[in-house]
């Protein structure tokens, strides 16, 4: 093995993954073979999916013997890899939520379409990617980003998914990052406070989204508002149920998951570039599960469940890996009662849901503000705790031979 090969595969296993867009430019005959692939892969994918839902089987090597003649049977066209990835898909699409599922999973007929190497190749030089139809390979030109195209150069790719959004082809690769070093948070951390009246709140007191981040939105008013209104247009589309409202359906798809997705995007970027001036890591809560734990009014289910806190956390904590930035994720238990002077902890703290006054020392200020300070203290304590599991005196499985007790020589 050369060192390049060496050094891809050790990145590979220890970077940090992530995906470039590629934009295909294929000509109408090549359209038409993409388009048949999808359809047949996705139709390939559906009959094993109901072959394991029917013989609860959901393992893949188990699958792979169970359904793979079969659905090479019943699929004219499809290519011996192409049905090893469609059983990939299935297995995937059953791991997580198959005891949530009351029936077998159904693939869209236009959804994306997983490619391997097996079933694709880059032709860097050329930029052009083969891939696999049931008409045979075609070659496609690609186009981007300089940088997304260094990246296809340069680093160590894996899947691919084969994407055709709204009369556009697009490609969107794996490739492995070089994962940095992280550096030490010596000035602390920057703590966030998620919540749905203020999206984000930082322990400098930054309300975010708000005059720190540009664009469009200037505060979380104008997002409820907006996300308020949405709604309102969808059910009133949706009861009206002419083609004309479900044609304007379809346009509005996506637009609003689209806009929180770029506001989480800048909220995150925003946290992280910040403790990477002030040398500092990021402390957010831990809040999995906080659905379950809630609970919410009618009127406000429809707000609490449609809270992004997760994608939000998912873009700050690969940010700040990427960074080489400390983060870590703290319990948020009683973050909004307690006083970060002296400590005090009491529901009489909260006499409003904006307002903190500490009935010990008196310190007052915005809730949500006070929570991002705890958090961020809460945030030195769970990083030493990490870096030290033992520090503190307790019993350990990991300790020295010398510290358990001598085993005993007599009988019982």
């Amino acid at each position: 093995m050369t060192g390049g090969a060496r050094w891809r595969s050790a990145t590979k296993r220890h970077g940090l993954p992530t995906i470039v867009q590629l934009r295909l430019t294929p000509t109408p005959a090549q359209t038409d073979a993409l388009a048949a692939a999808v359809l047949l892969c996705n139709q390939a994918a559906t009959v094993v999916s109901r072959l394991a839902w029917q013989h609860r089987t959901f393992t893949v090597v188990e699958l792979h013997r169970l359904a793979y003649y079969q659905v090479r049977a019943q699929v004219a066209g499809l290519g011996a890899q192409a049905a090893v990835r469609a059983i990939a898909r299935v297995t995937g699409a059953y791991a997580n939520r198959r005891s949530t599922k009351k029936r077998a999973h159904i693939f869209r007929p236009h959804g994306a379409v997983p490619y391997d190497a097996r079933l694709l190749s880059f032709n860097r030089d050329a930029r052009t990617v083969s891939l696999w139809t049931p008409t045979g390979r075609v070659t496609v030109p690609y186009t981007r980003r300089p940088e997304d195209l260094k990246a296809i150069d340069t680093l160590p790719m894996g899947e691919a998914d084969l994407i055709c959004r709204r009369g556009v082809w697009l490609l969107q690769v794996t490739v492995t990052l070089p994962k940095p070093t992280v550096r030490e948070p010596v000035g602390g951390f920057v703590g966030v406070d998620h919540g749905v009246a203020n999206l984000a709140v930082t322990s400098d007191g930054a309300v975010l989204p708000g005059p720190a981040l540009p664009g469009p939105i200037s505060g979380n008013g104008h997002v409820r508002t907006l996300r308020e209104r949405r709604h309102r247009q969808r059910r009133r589309l949706q009861k009206k149920g002419t083609s004309a409202a479900r044609r304007v359906l379809r346009r509005l798809s996506g637009r609003e998951r689209r806009m929180m997705t770029d506001l989480n995007h800048q909220i995150s970027k925003f946290v992280v570039r910040e403790a990477e001036r002030t040398g500092r890591g990021v402390a957010l809560e831990e809040l999995q599960g906080i659905r379950g734990r809630v609970r919410a009014h009618r009127l406000q289910r429809r707000t609490l469940h449609h809270w992004a806190f997760a994608q939000q956390t998912a873009f700050t904590r690969y940010k700040a890996a990427r960074a080489g930035i400390a983060f870590v994720l703290v319990d948020p238990a009683y973050t909004s009662q307690t006083c970060p002077d002296c400590g005090n902890v009491a529901r009489a703290n909260r006499p409003a849901r904006g307002r903190f006054i500490c009935t010990r020392c008196g310190l007052a200020g915005h809730a949500d503000h006070i929570a991002a300070r705890n958090i961020a203290t809460r945030g030195v304590t769970g990083w030493a705790a990490v870096n030290q599991p033992h520090a503190t005196g307790l019993p350990s499985p990991r300790r020295d031979r010398e510290s358990k007790p001598p085993a005993s020589s007599g009988g019982s």
